[in-house]
């Protein structure tokens, strides 16, 4: 399978701060990459022509800011109980969504929001707790992002097949 993530760049704290919840709230992938904004979400192999070239098409494009100031809680489908818990931005979000409307010419069965997934959760209510005491403590979060990467799931991993830096 085949993804595109935007990589945010964030204060030393606040890197530090999402990749902590990660690891603690969703173990599985914080492991395998880190904080992410995911633009292109499991497209086939056969796929990767296509979206090297669109990569190559937004080299032009500018870095731009963002600011995570809430978070989302994503409930699974009854009867699970699970939850997942998102930082989504306000600003900037508009700039990665023209992103993922480029990158996937075919629009998706759900809309998209852009969002970093800090965990998931058993019960929608530990999802619910931990989001009050982020918004406390954590944001709101300014970043920017400057690069965009191509990946492939591989062996269990994730393997950079092609990455981009948005001209400055």
């Amino acid at each position: 399978m085949l993804y595109v993530v935007a990589w945010p760049v964030l204060a030393e704290a606040d890197d530090t701060a999402l990749r902590r919840l990660r690891a603690q709230y969703h173990p599985r992938e914080a492991d395998l990459i880190g904080p992410h904004f995911t633009l292109v979400f499991g497209a086939d192999a056969s796929e990767e022509a296509r979206l090297r070239t669109a990569l190559d098409g937004l080299a032009g494009r500018r870095p731009f800011w963002f600011v995570l100031e809430r978070l989302v809680r994503h409930d699974m489908a009854p009867p699970s109980r699970a939850a997942y818990l998102y930082a989504v931005p306000a600003d900037g979000a508009a700039e990665l969504v023209e992103l993922h409307e480029t990158l996937n010419p075919v629009p998706g069965a759900e809309a998209f929001e852009p969002h970093i997934t800090l965990g998931l959760f058993g019960h929608a209510a530990e999802a619910e707790h931990l989001a009050r005491m982020v918004e406390r403590r954590h944001l709101p979060m300014h970043g920017r992002v400057e690069e965009l990467a191509l990946l492939r799931g591989h062996n269990g991993g994730l393997e950079t097949l092609a990455s981009v830096r948005l001209m400055r």
